[in-house]
């Protein structure tokens, strides 16, 4: 399963690729305003950063205002995927932006129906948003299950992208109903390293060498 970054932040960015764990990274028009910083300088360099696809989110609501966004925001970068809100215009969008070769990762997606018609449009990605229906009381990862049995059932080359990530038993869950891609907040990838018994052997592991007064 690939991890993407979900954020707009720089600093974040570069300290998780420089670990070897990002294959990409997912932002929204929220992640993009919390930086405070002009819209194009921060994604080119976002871009730059990230080895991987980089989801960049178009704002227009309407079919026409996505095309022409969706046709910008790919000029930003070559490993752009531009992300389109799972509505009737946005399917419009996707069916249209592809047949143009621009990839495509539609988001907000809550249902199986949802998924299937953006799978039939021809999305690169769906972004089902698990914790978000957690948070109403539905189970999120039950989505994430239906989606991907009905991908494989049909061929689908759509990849499933869990999102709304909120700890590190939602990437786990993620990846064991066989979801392509996991995006989560860099909190929740710095989750998934500790382990509190990892601190106990390795602080006994440095008290016994210690103690010996040996030397590498």
């Amino acid at each position: 399963m690939k991890i993407f970054l979900d954020t707009a932040n720089v600093a974040e960015l570069r300290e998780a690729v420089a670990m070897g764990l990002v294959d990409g990274c997912t932002t929204n028009p929220s992640l993009i305003a919390k930086e405070k910083r002009p819209f194009r300088p921060l994604v080119e360099e976002i871009c730059s950063v990230v080895p991987g696809d980089v989801s960049l989110e178009v704002v227009a609501t309407d079919f026409e205002g996505m095309v022409k966004e969706g046709k910008e925001l790919a000029q930003v970068a070559k490993n752009v995927v531009v992300k389109c809100p799972l509505t009737k215009d946005g399917l419009k969008a996707v069916k249209y932006l592809s047949g143009e070769g621009i990839r495509i990762n539609q988001t907000l997606c809550f249902s199986a129906p949802q998924a299937l018609l953006s799978a039939k449009a021809g999305a690169t990605y769906i972004s089902p948003f698990l914790g978000r229906l957690d948070d109403i009381g539905a189970v999120g990862m039950d989505l994430i299950r239906d989606i991907c049995e009905i991908y494989r059932n049909y061929g689908f080359k759509t990849q499933v992208l869990a999102a709304s990530i909120r700890n590190p038993l939602h990437v786990v869950d993620a990846a064991k109903a066989g979801a392509h891609v996991c995006t989560m907040p860099f909190a929740v990838l710095e989750m998934l390293m500790k382990h509190p018994l990892t601190d106990i052997g390795l602080k006994k592991f440095l008290d016994d060498w210690n103690k010996s007064g040996a030397s590498i």
